[in-house]
């Protein structure tokens, strides 16, 4: 008896050692956040956000959602199976008994979660949702297991509701063999259902309803900016204001709040962002540490930026609060999953090629900005037309040069930091869009001299409007004879 009463009590210290409590950072907090933000350009202040009281008022959502499956493709029984399993937590901190048990926590919230602002219980838009005929008329073809990537099913207590799939919706990216690759850029088409979910325009957050045009013009006007290009929308009726977004909206390509139709971005690759001293293109947001991506997650579903300065985007009456958020150990969870990716298996190899395009690489001054290992030196550069604040150059990591291109996101939005982060060429080689706009889309393009000729075919990015399709700035490389343009890319290519 005293054997297994002593076998059980080591067992019970045994188990009790496995415990990991990590030391969570808290997501929004005043001194954090007052100088998170880099400051905009022509403005010369930081987004204003949700004060920390603000944003711990809201309710904590922490709910299991579920794939959607095409009509014709749905499991037997699933509906039924969704319709009587009710609400489940997405996660439960208390069972995480090791780092890795968070992370796999996190790869749950990165998959399942949801954009909250716009689930909806409208039986209209579900029974729309589980129509074969809605998919069949826009030639819609679901991944091969059946299922919708950018839909989510939630049950709730009041029923089952459909939402848009968040983290997974944007950055996930299926590879030629089939394997879907978590933080990757996305490179599918959106599901014919999307449009119903998206009430507000591209606000993450919900607003009153009104005008498509008055939703475009108030997720991206910039009211310092003279002259400001987005006034426009607000009038436009719908073909002009189709004509003017559509552009924007390819896949890849997101004009998100305080983004801009005229000047889009794509969407960014997460794969390696724990290396990374900035976020965003434009560099809004330092990276210091989990902490800032937790701040930086909940900051776009669910704490968005309304005010700049003494200026506000919307009026107060047009705002709906989001009604929820992700907790605290969820955001971190998300957080240590996102630092654990991997890129996919490079197929291209280091060849004779290659190694005689690395020699090019250095010897055209390329590792001045992509520096080895990271292929980037985490630095800023200056937009075309843009003049530093001295403040500026004594807070922020600043290469006080500018390498040519479109500086139309940089200072004509509310994004617009007056820099642009110079990125990482890790996996350069299965993203698909180049250019902090997405203006290209293989390297092939993006080392082609006639990309600087107005009668080029560019494949990316093209604002509405636009007869002139070069693509200038960044002109590195293209001096090179074919013969050593294409050996810099095949060893760009292995990276």
């Amino acid at each position: 008896m005293r054997t297994v009463v002593l076998c059980l009590s080591i067992a019970l210290v045994s188990d009790a050692q496995e415990v990991y409590r990590p030391d969570i950072p808290r997501t929004w907090e005043e001194a954090a956040l007052q100088d998170w933000a880099t400051p905009l350009g022509g403005l010369g202040e930081r987004p204003a956000h949700p004060s920390e009281d603000e944003f711990y008022a809201t309710s904590v959502d922490n709910l299991r959602t579920y794939p959607v499956y095409h009509p014709g493709r749905e499991p037997a029984g699933y509906w039924e199976f969704l319709s009587s399993v009710g609400p489940l937590p997405l996660i439960e901190p208390d069972k995480l008994r090791n780092a890795d048990d968070w992370i796999e926590a996190g790869k749950e919230v990165f998959r399942q979660h949801d954009l909250i602002g716009t689930r909806l219980l409208d039986p209209a838009v579900i029974a729309k949702a589980r129509d074969a005929a809605v998919y069949e008329k826009a030639k819609y073809e679901p991944r091969p297991d059946g299922s919708v990537p950018d839909l989510r099913w939630i049950p709730t207590e009041d029923g089952v509701a459909l939402g848009l799939a968040n983290c997974a919706g944007c950055h996930q990216r299926v590879m030629p063999d089939g394997s879907v690759v978590d933080g990757a850029p996305v490179n599918e088409r959106g599901s014919p259902i999307v449009p119903a979910l998206t009430t507000s325009g591209v606000s993450p957050l919900p607003l009153e309803p009104g005008p498509l045009s008055v939703q475009f013009w108030r997720a991206s006007r910039v009211p310092w900016v003279e002259n400001d290009v987005h006034e426009a929308i607000k009038s436009m009726e719908p073909p002009q204001l189709f004509a003017t977004i559509l552009p924007a909206f390819r896949v890849g390509l997101f004009p998100r709040w305080n983004g801009s139709p005229y000047f889009t971005t794509k969407i960014p690759d997460l794969i390696g962002l724990r290396d990374l001293k900035y976020i965003d293109h434009t560099a809004t947001h330092r990276h210091r540490g989990p902490g800032d991506v937790m701040r930086y997650a909940a900051l776009v579903t669910s704490a968005e930026s309304f005010s700049f300065g003494r200026y506000s985007v919307i009026d107060e009456d047009d705002y709906r609060n989001v009604g929820a958020r992700l907790s605290d150990e969820a955001l971190y969870a998300l957080t240590m999953y996102l630092y654990s990716l991997e890129p996919p298996p490079n197929p291209n190899p280091y060849d004779d090629r290659a190694a005689a395009g690395e020699t090019l690489f250095k010897r055209e001054g390329c590792p001045a900005c992509h520096t080895p290992p990271l292929y980037t030196n985490n630095k800023l550069t200056v937009a075309e037309g843009f003049d530093p604040p001295k403040e500026h150059l004594e807070s922020l990591d600043i290469m006080p040069i500018s390498v040519g291109t479109d500086p139309g996101g940089a200072l004509k939005t509310r994004k617009g930091t007056g820099y642009y982060k110079i990125p990482s060429l890790r996996g350069v080689w299965y993203r698909g869009h180049l250019l902090h706009d997405g203006s290209l889309t293989t390297l092939e393009e993006m080392f082609d001299p006639a990309r600087l000729t107005d009668g080029f075919a560019r494949t990316g990015f093209r604002p509405a409007g636009n007869e002139d399709q070069s693509v200038r700035g960044h002109e590195f490389g293209l001096a090179l004879p074919p013969s050593e343009r294409a050996q810099l890319l095949a060893f760009l290519k292995t990276l």
